[in-house]
């Protein structure tokens, strides 16, 4: 990307001001608290929240945020920014690297722009509506894979899958394609974006998790819904993303 926007300037500034912290605190033993939803949380995630929100708010006064520790504030701006400051904190936590800071902007309703940083897998993917996407400063695009029979799936997240009458039919999905794995979090999505797989499907997600990443499989080539074909938005709660070529197969099969 020859000139980044101000606002991914300061996007990816942020999220290497979370990394500090990331990297000062990985594996240091820090106090585990559970939320009300029985999900984990340390002091890193609020601290990594809050410094990013501190690069976003010196740049944009008049911007709001939705954040995963941090809460709302001013969503009625024209501009919001979606943070998850460690998405994957039961992995920061477990001591192993699949977790990342997930940024993303929304401006007017629509989500334009999306950094997802993994400091410790060394991976930094961001894009921007109309800029295309890209992988530790690496243009990246989607595979051309058109066949179910040549294409890999991942799958994140199905527990809720598992219990509805779609799970039979993602089983005739399985027995289609060519390579079943389970990457999850921001990991099957780089794979995606970047041409390394081809089908990623996921329900009992946040926007938080998928926000940033919705930008870089689309600014990639990619399609992005959700599992009913609706478009990502604050109350996605399932994902269903493709290399585009292969929507209409896959949604043919899961319905």
């Amino acid at each position: 990307m020859s000139q980044p926007s101000r606002e991914l300037s300061v996007a990816l500034e942020a999220a290497r001001a979370a990394e500090e912290i990331i990297r000062r605190t990985y594996r240091s033993g820090l106090e585990v608290r559970l939320k009300a939803d029985r999900s984990p949380v340390t002091e890193a995630d609020v601290a990594c929240e809050r410094a990013i929100k501190g690069v976003i708010s010196r740049a944009f006064a008049d911007h709001g945020f939705y954040g995963e520790e941090l809460g709302r504030e001013a969503m009625d701006a024209e501009h919001v920014w979606l943070i998850d400051p460690i998405d994957g904190t039961k992995s920061f936590v477990r001591g192993y690297p699949f977790f990342s800071t997930q940024i993303a902007l929304m401006r007017r309703g629509e989500l334009v722009l999306g950094v997802s940083n993994a400091p410790m897998f060394g991976e930094l993917a961001y894009a921007e509506k109309g800029c295309g996407a890209w992988l530790n400063e690496a243009a990246i695009r989607v595979s051309e894979v058109a066949s179910l029979g040549e294409a890999t799936l991942s799958l994140g997240n199905v527990a809720s899958l598992a219990a509805s009458p779609r799970w039979a039919r993602l089983g005739r999905l399985v027995g289609e394609v060519n390579r079943i794995r389970g990457y999850g979090d921001f990991y099957h999505y780089h794979l995606l974006a970047s041409g390394r797989l081809d089908v990623v499907l996921e329900s009992d997600v946040n926007i938080l998790d998928i926000a940033g990443l919705s930008v870089i499989v689309r600014e990639a080539g990619g399609d992005i819904t959700d599992l009913e074909g609706a478009p990502v938005g604050l109350d996605t709660r399932s994902v269903l993303a493709t290399n585009g070529r292969l929507r209409d197969a896959v949604r043919g099969l899961i319905g």
